[in-house]
């Protein structure tokens, strides 16, 4: 069981169901009724799912609405069959008359309620030829898709091939350590993976693949690209290489063998700006922390004492893994809070502290969000804006202040629930909220020149304040307010850099922006002395 940031989550199974699954596998009770459609599995699927979602989700939602829901996506595949909810009991009708009737179990009784459910799918299976025509999958599918419904628009259910891929993002996979593009010619390699057995062969950026053991690539779609490019640890796979030549418009010929080592997706680029350290991270994944800690490294190694400081440009950055953003908030943190969950499971009460040896506590942080910054990329900002660490600079953020979990399902698809919202080190929930920057540049429209003599005013700085301020996630209006102070914007304009640049290299403007804006009487004494 797996977190969908991170974590351990310890849940106590209903013994009677257990042993009643595990025996009804083992008796090889189930009957197939063609397309894969089992009633056995089906009943454990549906009850895994229902409890699941009873143990895990942050609210409370009764068992019988979640089954209601999920059965009610069988009219998807037939228009002809619908499912009604009388008081304790269901109706499945066929052209509005009813077909059968069921008694619906009393409480929370997984078991009943995984049979009930799949009764009512295997009943409509008879009636319907095009229910009976769906496989396994899609009827699993849409039932899940109904009985997530109820829930936040965060939970979700991964079919067995999406969750394959899922599982890859997240933790890796058997590859050559590539990024692609399809092209006429082929597949071009985008870019490839530092220390990746593609740069060990010798591959290059834009390469182009034009065959995958001896099948031409143009004719393959990605999916099969990638699929033929992964494969088990330490196979190998032969690739055709066309190779742009020295004259403009020429290409070579090569053959490359290439033996497959596991890939985690790279998250973290670097670029060195003058002597500022310029880190992109696209995500958080299980190699982040480790991957920007050495790049973290490889800049403090080349610079020196002439390094001036970090820039960690968290745009459009979608989150990932909690522990990933708790490991990268504390390379720059020695002390205090990194963020904090809380949810309605016992074990959704965690609370995570930076530890004693900050890696990097030298020079200043300039953290770059948009209004695409969620999760994760939230977490690290405002842990690194409320020590006072790091500095903050853009747009308010997304606002995805919820902890996923992800749970493997029976046919190796995934529920990612909801468990628990964070709050970061000065106690307000993110949720909705999301990060008010110290600096904001979203009202500039992305002129460099106003930014720059806006912030040298002290007009784009915000108190810590409001930065702190808990807004109630009920209050449409309070919310709207708070985040009107300064607008989302998904823009990726280099103005947010250059004010990075700027803050950076004026220890006064830094100090500014860390300390906040000034108090009303100093900016109108200010304005009286402007004129």
């Amino acid at each position: 069981m797996r977190f969908g940031f991170s974590g351990h989550l310890r849940l106590t199974p209903l013994a009677g169901l257990l042993l009643f699954l595990l025996a009804a596998c083992a008796s090889g009770a189930g009957q197939q009724n063609g397309n894969g459609y089992d009633e056995v599995a089906a009943r454990y699927m549906f009850a895994t799912g229902y409890q699941d979602i009873n143990a895990v989700y942050i609210q409370d939602i009764p068992i019988e609405t979640l089954a209601f829901s999920g059965l009610q996506k069988l009219h998807e595949v037939d228009p002809t069959i619908s499912v009604t909810r009388k008081p304790e009991r269901f109706l499945l009708n066929q052209e509005g008359e009813t077909i059968s009737r069921y008694e619906l179990p009393k409480g929370n009784r997984i078991d009943l309620w995984g049979k009930v459910t799949a009764q009512i799918v295997d009943d409509s299976r008879k009636a319907s030829p095009k229910i009976a025509e769906a496989g396994r999958e899609q009827l699993y599918e849409k039932v899940f898709e109904g009985m997530i419904e109820p829930l936040d628009g965060y939970s979700r259910y991964a079919t067995p091939e999406e969750a394959r891929e899922n599982r890859a993002n997240r933790d890796g996979f058997g590859g050559i350590g590539v990024r692609i593009q399809l092209i006429d010619k082929g597949v071009e390699i985008v870019n490839v993976m530092d220390d990746s057995p593609a740069e060990r062969a010798g591959l290059d950026d834009w390469d182009v693949i034009v065959g995958i053991d001896g099948v031409p690539a143009p004719e393959l779609s990605q999916e099969e690209v990638v699929s033929r490019l992964r494969g088990p640890l330490g196979t190998h796979v032969t690739l055709g290489i066309e190779r742009p030549g020295r004259v403009e418009g020429t290409w070579r010929s090569l053959e490359v063998k290439v033996e497959r080592a596991h890939i985690v997706p790279q998250t973290v680029e670097y670029e060195r700006l003058d002597n500022v350290a310029y880190f992109r991270i696209s995500g958080f994944n299980h190699d982040t922390a480790e991957t920007l800690k050495a790049k973290l490294e490889q800049a403090k190694d080349e610079m020196g004492n002439r390094l001036e400081g970090y820039i960690l440009d968290l745009r459009s950055n979608p989150g990932g893994l909690l522990d990933q953003a708790v490991f990268v908030s504390d390379l720059f943190l020695g002390e205090g809070r990194i963020v904090s969950t809380h949810g309605r499971h016992p074990d959704s009460h965690q609370y995570f502290e930076a530890r004693d040896d900050a890696h990097f506590p030298e020079a200043p942080v300039l953290v770059l969000i948009n209004g695409s910054s969620a999760s994760a990329a939230e977490i690290v900002a405002a842990a690194l804006q409320d020590s006072g660490r790091g500095i903050v600079v853009g747009s308010n953020s997304y606002g995805k202040g919820t902890v996923q979990t992800v749970l493997r399902l029976p046919n190796e698809g995934e529920l990612t629930l909801t468990w628990a919202t964070f709050h970061a080190p000065a106690g307000y929930s993110l949720d909705r909220r999301g990060v008010l920057p110290n600096v904001c540049t979203s009202r500039q429209d992305g002129d460099l020149q106003e930014t720059l003599s806006q912030l040298s005013g002290g007009r784009l700085i915000s108190s810590p304040h409001l930065r702190q301020r808990d807004i109630d996630r009920e209050n449409e209006l309070a919310l709207a307010e708070f985040r009107s102070i300064c607008p989302t914007s998904d823009s990726l304009n280099e103005t947010d850099i250059e004010v990075a640049m700027k803050l950076l290299q004026d220890p006064g403007l830094l100090s500014h922006a860390r300390r906040g804006a000034p108090s009303t009487a100093q900016r109108m004494a200010e304005d009286r002395t402007a004129e």
